[in-house]
């Protein structure tokens, strides 16, 4: 079993969208009941990604490689 989840992101840019695929750590999304917030608040994953939150659309786990 795997100790990062891969994450897929949303970005709406002036009309336009793109995703980006990002790694988090298991353990940064305890105590977070939306993977959204996890992403907005959680200072380990917001050090280790620069995530621009104005222009996050979504969020999901991607289990697909």
């Amino acid at each position: 079993m795997s100790d990062t989840v891969k994450v897929r992101l949303l970005f709406a840019d002036e009309g336009s969208f793109h995703h980006e695929k990002i790694r988090v750590e298991v353990s940064a999304l305890d105590g977070y009941d939306r993977l959204i917030d996890a992403l907005r608040e959680e200072p380990s994953i917001l050090k280790s990604n620069y995530i621009d939150v104005d222009r996050l659309v979504s969020a999901t786990r991607d289990d697909d490689d």
